[in-house]
């Protein structure tokens, strides 16, 4: 008895409530937009306007079973403070992208402005005879002589079109007093100060 009146309550507010007439809502139309005027787009001059950014340049660095791998990235960025997270760009077709999975460490060394030749040679331009000056820091091998080390393991990866993306947890890194290497518009320049 007592549960069928309050069931009665319950559907008597409930029909009352619904009863109320509501306004309609406004009909929200997004405006139009003229379609954007795409130009065709060309690599070569793509790849130019990137080159207009100035950047450092790094010799990137792992070691397998066999033997210690380096490739030349400028393609270099700090991700995080904290945790101090740095990130790498590897082209799809390098060693290096099939090997960091496997070394889950990579070094990174940021050149200073006499290193050109190891730029060179690591960009796949192979300098006859040279010596690499490798160093290990923390069991990872790196550049010496270069203004900034960084050793991290690999702690995430992310395909990125015809290169992956490849985010290292720094362990170690150390600097020196010295200027760095710069890149600019397809030619390695010196830092000038004021």
């Amino acid at each position: 008895m007592h549960s069928d009146h309050g069931r009665t309550a319950i559907e008597k507010a409930s029909t009352s409530t619904l009863a109320q007439p509501t306004a309609p809502a406004p009909e929200l139309q997004a405006p139009t937009l003229p379609a954007p005027q795409l130009q065709a787009f060309d690599a070569r001059q793509f790849r130019g306007a990137l080159g207009r950014f100035a950047s450092g340049v790094t010799i990137v660095t792992t070691r397998d079973s066999v033997r210690t791998h380096g490739m030349t990235a400028n393609s270099f960025v700090s991700v995080s403070l904290d945790p101090p997270l740095i990130l790498i760009s590897v082209d799809n077709r390098a060693a290096m992208h099939t090997l960091l999975p496997v070394t889950r460490y990579f070094g990174v060394s940021v050149l200073a402005e006499d290193q050109h030749t190891l730029s060179n040679h690591f960009a796949g331009r192979e300098v006859e005879g040279i010596e690499v000056p490798f160093v290990d820091k923390h069991d990872v091998p790196v550049i010496d002589g270069a203004v900034a080390h960084f050793v991290a393991r690999v702690v995430d990866i992310h395909p990125a079109g015809d290169h992956t993306l490849y985010v290292g947890h720094v362990e170690h890194f150390e600097t020196r007093e010295g200027k760095p290497l710069v890149f600019h518009a397809g030619s390695y320049r010196k830092l000038h100060a004021d």
